[in-house]
């Protein structure tokens, strides 16, 4: 279920759902991409590229990401604060040498979050996270409608062991 009319961030982000990492030397082309547009300092899909994805979906609709945006933690400047996820909202998650970084699309029956982004399980997704687990959620302009407050029910299968490294 998506909410009508779809942010345009968010209809970037599913576009790409089941792209994959390449293992070993060769990088998936539209990550490759993402890196060239970004200047990253790297060019692989074997280092951690969520930061880099949300990135594209938020310029593809013609939204200015945060300097750094290559880094989940970047995203914690965004301009609106928000005190509970909203549908479209960027989330960051706290994890071991860094964060993680992805769109809010829904909530599953146990209160676990879902997540849209990259490098989750090595490839484009959405994933089921604990809310806890969260350390901010950002909107890119103006404050949300509230009806974006109102999560959608994702299945998830209680799936909440997601790598993103």
């Amino acid at each position: 279920m998506t909410q009508s009319p779809e942010l345009p961030w968010v209809a970037e982000g599913r576009k790409y759902i089941g792209l994959k990492e390449i293992p070993g030397a060769a990088t998936a082309a539209p990550i490759k991409s993402w890196l060239q547009k970004l200047k990253a300092w790297w060019t692989d899909d074997e280092t951690p590229w969520c930061g880099v994805f949300v990135d594209n979906c938020l310029r593809t609709a013609g939204i200015e990401p945060p300097k750094d945006s290559f880094r989940a933690k970047a995203y914690l400047v965004m301009p609106i604060r928000l005190n509970i996820p909203a549908y479209g909202c960027i989330g960051v998650i706290e994890r071991k040498g860094g964060g993680h970084v992805g769109i809010i699309v829904g909530k599953d029956a146990k209160g676990n979050l879902m997540l849209l982004g990259g490098n989750q399980n090595n490839q484009v997704s959405i994933a089921a996270f604990p809310a806890s687990a969260f350390i901010g959620f950002r909107w890119p302009s103006v404050y949300p409608a509230p009806q974006r407050f109102v999560l959608p029910l994702l299945d998830s299968k209680g799936a909440v062991q997601v790598t993103t490294a």
